[in-house]
């Protein structure tokens, strides 16, 4: 049976037990219980996921993202991390994974945009500008790249549960499919369909889940 490991924020652990349903059978699907943050969290943090979940060097694919902490704008100031650091430490991670997981194909997924009308701390603008320049960071390599961004820029506002989430079956859907689809090809393995009306998520917390 297959390995996959889910690395990332609270996007992540917005589609991570779809994805886990969707894949029973078929594969083991693994990921933090707690959110991932920055993109330096991801760095200094990865190498104990894989003690606390017990992961060894057989770990098929990881999927992994991050940025939507790196680019949250406080009280009107720049993002948290300069485009200069975030390309630094996306390239570590990059690194660190390979060496944790040296036999797993590496998945990276753009941040997804937020609803800009409702969110003053994060902006479009800036997500794109980190995501390119996280494609960028990581050209050269054979990581796969997953583009949430594209598939969220424009899509309803109903499908979010506030202004940077997507907690909502279509939200879910929209999301956890496209990560699915994704990891399906890589592994050349089947998804079964996750019915969204029974559907529960994992059972974070407002504090883990954060902001």
């Amino acid at each position: 049976m297959k390995k996959i490991l889910l690395i990332g924020d609270s996007i992540r652990m917005g589609y991570d037990k779809y994805v886990k349903e969707a894949l029973a059978g078929t594969a083991e699907v693994y990921y933090p219980s707690e959110n991932c943050r920055f993109a330096a969290y991801t760095l200094r943090y990865a190498h104990e996921w894989k003690k606390k979940l017990e992961l060894s060097d057989d770990v098929d694919l990881v999927h992994w993202n991050a940025g939507l902490w790196d680019v949250i704008e406080i009280m009107g100031d720049e993002p948290i991390s300069t485009p200069e650091y975030y390309e630094n430490v996306i390239k570590r991670i990059d690194k660190r994974l390979r060496v944790l997981f040296p036999k797993a194909k590496i998945i990276f997924a753009t941040s997804t945009a937020v609803d800009q009308p409702k969110c003053t701390f994060r902006h479009n603008t800036i997500i794109k500008q980190y995501n390119d320049i996280a494609i960028e960071a990581l050209s050269g390599t054979d990581t796969i790249i997953n583009d949430l961004y594209k598939i969220t820029v424009n899509c309803p506002p109903e499908l979010h549960s506030d202004s940077v989430h997507y907690y909502t079956n279509g939200g879910t859907e929209l999301i956890g499919g496209k990560v699915l689809a994704v990891i399906c090809k890589e592994l050349r393995i089947s998804a079964s369909e996750v019915n969204l009306e029974n559907f529960s998520p994992e059972n974070y917390d407002k504090d883990n889940i954060g902001y």
